[in-house]
């Protein structure tokens, strides 16, 4: 007996049992709302999305071909189309995780306007743009079932019992929409119980995964922004306990923790780390400090701080702002020290964020870290603040010329000319691109990797073709050579956006609720039919 025949059973054993009341509820119209709302909590999905997140971990240690993939969305119905995407073209949402990109909520989901990354918008827009994310899942999930259900009616009204038996078992091993989220909490927005409050908010809208970075919260900047100012790992490993206790209190016991390192890019640091013995963390911290060696009392003027640092006294380099300087050149050192720090306190996965897309350089600092943590690896960001074509081109300039090939024809500073398109280092440099996942996720530690505001310079893209177009001579064919005829031809559900927003759905819950009497809006004067 399938799945969906025994819930029809179950509600009409429900439904004898009230003596005729419940004569108007037909089960098997029960059973399929049911089964389109498989998740009734964002507790029931985030225990559900953790469990598919440590699994996918498993698997990519035991084969790194098997990393994980997603993209940034900061609308619910651009991550539902997503998903639908990529259940259209490949089949699974295997693999295939939503990234919810603090960068994104600041610049469009801030009632402040638009943004910059600095965590100046509304907290609660996180856990907000995550509920509406997993609300939009959820639609398309009801989305298709609906479908299949109306199918799965035709067929056994036309006694095709073949094909009935097919939908049935596609009702029965339909797979969900609705996919783990990497979530973005910046810096944790304010001191540890205030992380531990939002974090909480976002556990219960739906997440498994939190990502927390060490920057100070009240200065943070964008990871591909300057001035960006790091914390002592007594404050960061405070905000990480804090996001595990959310965890634990909402009883999702293997929720996982990204803990990301700006240290690569980041030369400041508000606070010198308190320390208690030579070689504690925090003695580890301030070693890093810039600073001058003081050999006499003379050499200390009124408000300077004075460290003892590797056995000498020094005066560390505070700047106007009253922020102390890290030595050049310690970023990658204090990378490896927070990785491993973070680990040892409760981190499942790393974040490094660098200022390339370079396997060689990533993998050189997870080498490092793994020395001491085997199990280290990484979510990555394939940042949209690279320029990759220049990027990729240059390093396969580099390569060239290390290995003694000619590179006269090619001006290294203008690589990204699109002279040099077509040429062999051009397209050597694509292959690079094209590869860099599956290089990076076997050489360098990577399992999880995405983009994180990728939708929000498709949605420029894609507006700027249309308005070029249909405001020039193209008028109305812009819009249907350029928009309406490709989503007939590719397949792409939204062209009968009635039925995708709900249109279809709303009728059979009416017809539920209303039997013949149901005002529908599918009847032969719905436009939607023209699409076929």
């Amino acid at each position: 007996m399938s799945a969906f025949q025994n819930e029809i059973d179950t509600i009409a054993r429900l439904r004898e049992a009230r003596s005729g009341k419940w004569d108007n509820i037909n089960p098997s119209h029960a059973a399929r709302m049911r089964l389109q709302n498989r998740f009734h909590t964002g507790l029931d999905i985030a225990k559900y999305t953790a469990k598919i997140m440590r699994e996918d971990m498993a698997a990519y240690d035991a084969d790194t071909a098997k990393y994980t993939q997603s993209l940034g969305c900061w609308h619910g119905f651009i991550g539902q189309q997503k998903l639908i995407s990529i259940k259209k073209h490949f089949g699974t949402t295997k693999r295939s995780y939503l990234y919810l990109s603090g960068w994104m909520v600041a610049a469009l989901r801030s009632e402040f306007g638009p943004l910059p990354d600095q965590s100046m918008h509304e907290k609660t827009a996180v856990s907000a743009l995550i509920r509406e994310l997993y609300t939009f899942l959820k639609q398309a999930d009801a989305w298709e079932l609906n479908h299949l259900f109306r199918d799965l009616e035709d067929a056994k009204q036309a006694g095709n019992d073949v094909k009935a038996k097919e939908l049935e078992n596609k009702i029965d091993n339909f797979e969900t929409h609705v996919v783990p989220i990497i979530a973005d909490i910046d810096a944790g927005f304010g001191n540890e119980e205030a992380t531990y409050l939002l974090a909480k908010q976002m556990i219960e809208a739906g997440a498994c995964a939190i990502q927390l970075e060490n920057q100070v919260s009240d200065v943070k900047q964008c990871g591909h922004q300057d001035g960006k100012v790091t914390v002592p790992h007594a404050q960061f490993l405070a905000k990480i306990n804090a996001v595990r206790y959310a965890f634990l209190e909402l009883g999702v016991d293997d929720g996982i923790i990204v803990a990301r390192t700006d240290s690569l890019g980041a030369g400041l640091t508000q606070q010198i780390a308190v320390t208690n013995e030579p070689g504690d963390l925090g003695d580890q911290y301030n070693s890093f400090l810039d600073g001058d060696e003081i050999t006499s009392v003379d050499d200390i003027e009124n408000g300077d701080v004075v460290l003892r640092q590797n056995g000498k006294l020094i005066k560390p380099k505070r700047l106007a702002s009253g922020l102390f300087q890290f030595k050049q050149g310690s970023g990658e050192d204090r990378v490896v020290l927070d990785c491993i720090t973070s680990l040892q306190n409760g981190a499942d996965l790393l974040w490094i964020e660098t200022e390339k897309p370079h396997v060689g350089q990533i993998a050189g600092m997870v080498n490092r870290i793994r020395e001491v943590m085997p199990e280290a690896k990484l979510v990555y960001n394939n940042s949209p603040s690279f320029n990759w074509t220049l990027n990729f081109r240059q390093q396969v300039f580099d390569a060239w010329e290390q290995e003694g090939k000619d590179v006269s024809n090619y001006d290294r500073a203008n690589l990204m000319s699109v002279e040099y398109d077509d040429t062999e280092l051009g397209k050597e440099a694509d292959r690079w691109t094209r590869n860099f996942q599956r290089d990076a996720a076997r050489e360098a530690g990577i399992f999880h990797h995405l983009i994180t505001l990728p939708t929000y310079h498709t949605a420029a893209l894609s507006t700027d073709n249309l308005a070029k177009g249909y405001f020039g001579d193209e008028g109305m064919l812009a819009y249907v050579a350029g928009v309406q005829r490709k989503e007939i031809r590719e397949g792409i559900a939204t062209v009968k956006h009635q039925d995708m927003a709900g249109s279809n759905l709303g009728d059979d819950h009416k017809e539920f609720f209303s039997g013949e009497g149901a005002l529908k809006a599918g009847g032969k004067d719905n436009t939607m039919g023209q699409f076929g």
